[in-house]
């Protein structure tokens, strides 16, 4: 029966039974002889039969309570993708009793992500699904989910050491180095390069760290670091005088400054202000296709945006969580998305496709 669906009647007629004592088996209930038992066991295993998961499922009537703990989109754009993609994937998967109650937290006041973090402990819920952008507080919560028994996906940010159901996401180290690659293409040599950090507070945001050691790596690794000079920036925006003042003091004190690496999505942020000062000849390397990135995108600013697919983050937490939970299924602790590369040139095969929705099916 290789490359075919095993159905019971197939067992049945193998085993010279009924169909009803192949279920009888199958669900051990009902009165079947021990040699008949073993004989349709036997059978079971030579032909590989897997039950119709998606049809019991169906059947049981069972509704699992999922908790999206995101941020607000509201309070910064990106966020708005993986919402998206959540809630495209609870529409999918309604059918099978997924309901997902979304959590949603200021990602700038960590007092608001342990507000809801506490209110997804308290709700009695079936899995979790969330982006622990707050690293410190996280783990605190990441104990008590595992004592409650309660399987958590991660997405956007990975956090491996307290064995998440699963990770959805791109590898943060290896996207600092393509960063670090495509920034190097075409710069002078020798000059000045600056990581720029962006409204985070970098010792509790674990993937920008990783981001900035792959791009540190890639001038490492390449021999390159006697060349080119790495300088690092951590910017807030909460005043913005003090935001100009600050990247006025780097461009007025680093004349060979020639390419910028922005670790989040606010690249455009950079490119606004290079804009307003007339500065033309630095590069920017940046993350995610929000509108305000491909405005700057569309018009030269920024040179390339690395795609995180955030939408699909959302959509294959949720799928995950409903293999493990209604499926019964084996779920990947790991499911890197790709490294997408995304120009002036080639951005409209992403904006034109769903909104980076394009390649999601229940089978990818």
């Amino acid at each position: 029966m290789i490359n075919n669906i095993v159905r019971i009647k197939d067992i049945a007629k193998k085993a010279g039974v009924s169909t009803g004592t192949v279920d009888r088996v199958i669900h051990d209930r009902g009165r079947v002889s021990k040699k008949v038992k073993e004989d349709v066991l036997k059978i079971l295993e030579e032909m590989n039969y897997e039950p119709n998961l998606m049809a019991r499922a169906l059947g049981s009537h069972k509704v699992y309570l999922l908790a999206a703990l995101i941020p607000n989109p509201l309070t910064d754009s990106f966020w708005e993708a993986p919402k998206s993609g959540i809630e495209k994937a609870e529409k999918d998967l309604k059918q099978y009793g997924i309901v997902v109650k979304q959590y949603i937290f200021n990602p700038y006041d960590v007092n608001s992500f342990i507000e809801k973090a506490n209110e997804v402990s308290e709700d009695n819920v079936d899995g979790i699904i969330l982006s622990p952008i707050f690293y410190r507080q996280s783990l605190l919560f990441f104990e008590k989910w595992k004592n409650q028994n309660i399987p958590f996906v991660l997405f956007n940010t990975q956090i491996a050491e307290y064995d998440p159901l699963s990770y959805i996401g791109q590898d943060s180290f290896q996207s600092g180095c393509l960063a670090g690659k495509l920034l190097q293409y075409g710069l002078p040599d020798p000059c000045s390069v600056l990581i720029a950090h962006i409204d985070e507070e970098i010792s509790n945001a674990a993937h920008l760290i990783t981001k900035e050691q792959g791009f540190r790596n890639y001038f490492t690794k390449n021999k390159l670091d006697k060349k080119y000079t790495i300088l690092r920036i951590e910017l807030n925006r909460c005043t913005q005088k003090v935001f100009n003042k600050r990247l006025d003091e780097i461009i007025s004190n680093t004349p060979d400054l020639a390419g910028i690496f922005v670790t989040t999505s606010k690249a455009h942020v950079i490119a606004k202000y290079l804009e307003d000062k007339k500065i033309s000849n630095i590069k920017i390397i940046g993350y995610d296709l929000i509108s305000e990135n491909i405005h700057y995108l569309n018009n030269g600013s920024i040179s390339f945006l690395i795609n995180q697919n955030p939408k699909g983050q959302g959509f294959w937490g949720i799928h995950h969580l409903a293999d493990y939970l209604v499926f019964k299924k084996k779920v990947p602790g790991l499911k890197y998305l790709p490294l997408d590369i995304v120009t002036k040139e080639n951005l409209s095969y992403y904006v034109e496709e769903g909104n980076n929705l394009a390649d999601l099916n229940v089978s990818g």
